[in-house]
């Protein structure tokens, strides 16, 4: 028992934090690229030397790899590498060491054509069921991204077009849809990050997520799925020329 009026002592320090995440930077993208294959096994004394860190520390960054499925700790063996078929795959962390991979392109292409399937449903859903609030912010959004989608501003246009897509998975008013926002993000942040863009986002695309954002704000669901699937098949043939 801490005394009372004792403040807690976390046992992770400020500092610990710090080289907990300086770990997990070394290791998650080292596994996601394949340079420990599954089955690879990690021993804690290793770790602990080739990265000068304490077992404290290794035992909080293996404890983050194992919620994300891509390790698994056993007894008398150590930490082992999972196959890639059981990684949490839609762990915003997990996608954004993918992307800073070798194998961006199909990574981009996967969540691509996931994008595909769930996000004209979702706004075909949301010119349904969409509060006059979230049509307000699809409107806004979408203003956001015609201002920002010239003079190379990829990163402040970035910040409209994430909160554009956040916006519509949450009017749809299916909460799994939603929780796909973390996903679309890092797919849209990994296209920037890493060049797979144009200097100027192409006009056509920005005309249409104005036109989804009035479809939905009419209610007009035929419509507003049909723009965002012309939005989501538009992506796939830009990554056909930057990412092939």
């Amino acid at each position: 028992m801490f005394p009372k009026g004792a403040p807690y002592a976390d046992p992770m320090t400020n500092q610990a934090r710090g080289l907990h995440a300086q770990l997990l930077e070394s290791l998650g993208p080292a596994i996601t690229a394949g340079e420990y294959p599954p089955g690879s096994v990690l021993r804690t004394d290793e770790l602990a030397q080739r990265f000068d860190v304490s077992r404290t520390v290794i035992r909080e960054a293996v404890r983050v790899l194992e919620s994300m499925h891509l390790v698994e700790s056993r007894r008398r063996v150590g930490v082992t590498v999972r196959p890639a078929e059981e990684w949490n795959v839609y762990d915003p962390q997990v996608i954004r060491w993918r992307l800073a991979g070798a194998d961006r392109p199909r990574q981009l292409r996967s969540l691509t054509v996931l994008r595909s399937a769930v996000e004209p449903v979702a706004a075909g859903l949301a010119a349904r069921f969409a509060t006059p609030g979230q049509c307000a912010e699809l409107t806004e959004r979408a203003l956001g991204m015609v201002a920002t989608s010239r003079g190379r501003q990829l990163d402040a246009y970035l910040v409209h077009d994430i909160a554009f897509h956040r916006a519509v998975l949450r009017a749809s008013g299916n909460e799994m849809f939603a929780r796909l926002g973390d996903v679309v993000a890092e797919v849209l942040s990994g296209r920037t990050r890493h060049q797979v863009m144009f200097e100027d986002p192409d006009p056509a695309a920005v005309t249409l997520h104005v036109q989804v954002a009035e479809a939905v704000r009419e209610g007009d669901a035929v419509r507003a799925e049909r723009l965002t699937r012309e939005i989501t098949v538009g992506a796939l043939q830009e990554l056909d020329v930057l990412a092939p």
